[in-house]
């Protein structure tokens, strides 16, 4: 018996050991690099650049000297970008040499990777355009909701130091804090007591995709035109329905864009609804008043300049050389500044560029599904610390 045992023990531990190993949670490593290993970065016409990173600037410089950028500090404190700021103010109208001049001189290069692995997505969203009206009444009766007063955001990473860059949002009962209103819900009629109405437009997809991409111009009857901007959230994780297409064979993955996704809830109406609501997560808005859109961090995004980052992994306001290929063998090289983030956009090498205004960017951001890398651009007296360097894992 004892030596049955044995044999039993022995075979359960070679079970243990084949069993498929979790994948490695993701974590941001960086790696040393020189502006020689930036494929492109003689091409790019890197002075468009510049009047983004200023806006960031102008961020920046509002925020302690000692106040951290970035998870850990990564990408050092807000004191450390006083002088590539302060000298980037300077520069007026530029050259390309010049700008790429500039940044060479005050900052210096970071592979990004997950856990060394350097390859990742990158999508593309752009500010759509709807027609609405400031009242309901005939063919406007999709409604644009503000932020409700009850609703509760949540920065998770206030409580625990490994749900850092994660939130939620829910409403108060009774002192405890409950799911709010899912997508369903609320187009059924769930906050209707609240008024929350401000806008209301004609179409409910392009509703849906307003809401995906976070902010838009809503152009009234009279030919003015509002803009709207992201106000909050319901707390509901973020679910992609073309890939809800993609796995119910609806759409091949070669072939999944907006414009598929947006034909495939067109042509099948009768469960164009269903499939929506799936997505339980959704958007509240405001109206904005000047220039836009704005991104997360409170800048004015750049057209082609813009990038959409995971704020669990990467700093705001910092410059990112981006080297990605898309789908049709088109290489996308160019020096972009993280300035927003979104839902979808989840892991250290994911990013989501914006395209700007207008039909062209819409096509440029319905089509884009890229891959490839990225690298942070760091002043030069930063130094990330040790856990994020790739020898380090």
């Amino acid at each position: 018996m004892r030596a049955a045992a044995v044999i039993l023990v022995l075979a359960l531990l070679a079970l243990g050991s084949c069993a498929p190993r979790q994948p490695a949670a993701p974590r941001l490593t960086l790696e040393p690099a020189r502006f020689s290993d930036l494929t492109g970065w003689d091409r790019d016409h890197t002075a468009e650049a510049v009047p983004a990173l200023i806006r960031s600037c102008a961020v920046l410089e509002k925020r302690a000297p000692d106040a951290p950028l970035g998870p850990d500090a990564v990408a050092g404190t807000a004191g450390d970008w006083r002088a590539p700021c302060a000298a980037a103010r300077t520069l007026g109208a530029v050259s390309d040499q010049d700008a790429r001049h500039f940044f060479a001189t005050y900052f210096a290069p970071w592979q990004v990777a997950n856990n060394g692995d350097a390859g990742g997505l990158f999508t593309g969203y752009f500010e759509p355009e709807l027609k609405g009206s400031r009242e309901p009444g005939g063919t406007f009766t999709t409604p644009l909701l503000r932020r409700p007063p009850d609703l509760v955001s949540v920065d998770l990473g206030l409580f625990r130091p490994d749900w850092r860059g994660e939130r939620t949002a829910g409403r108060l009962v009774n002192g405890a804090l409950r799911p709010y209103a899912t997508r369903a819900e609320i187009e059924a009629g769930a906050l209707d007591p609240q008024h929350l109405a401000f806008l209301w437009v004609n179409d409910p997809i392009a509703a849906f995709i307003l809401e995906i991409q976070g902010s838009g111009r809503v152009m009234l009857p009279d030919g003015s035109v509002v803009r709207v901007g992201f106000d909050g959230q319901n707390g509901w994780p973020y679910v992609a329905i073309g890939r809800l297409l993609v796995e119910r064979g609806a759409l091949s993955l070669d072939d999944v864009s907006l414009a598929t996704i947006e034909a495939w809830l067109r042509s099948h109406p009768s469960d164009a609804r269903a499939l929506m609501d799936e997505n339980r997560s959704y958007v509240f808005f405001r109206e904005l008043q000047g220039d836009g859109p704005v991104g997360a961090g409170g800048v004015v995004l750049t057209a082609g300049r813009s990038l959409a980052v995971d704020l669990r992994f990467m700093p705001m306001d910092v410059p990112v050389w981006l080297d990605a290929t898309q789908r049709n063998g088109t290489a996308l090289q160019r020096l972009m500044m993280a300035q927003d983030t979104g839902g979808a956009i989840r892991g250290p090498v994911r990013g989501d560029v914006f395209f700007g205004f207008g039909e062209a960017a819409e096509v440029g951001a319905g089509n884009m599904r890229a891959t490839g890398g990225y690298y942070l651009l760091l002043p030069r007296d930063v130094h990330p610390a040790a856990r994020f360097l790739t020898a380090s894992r």
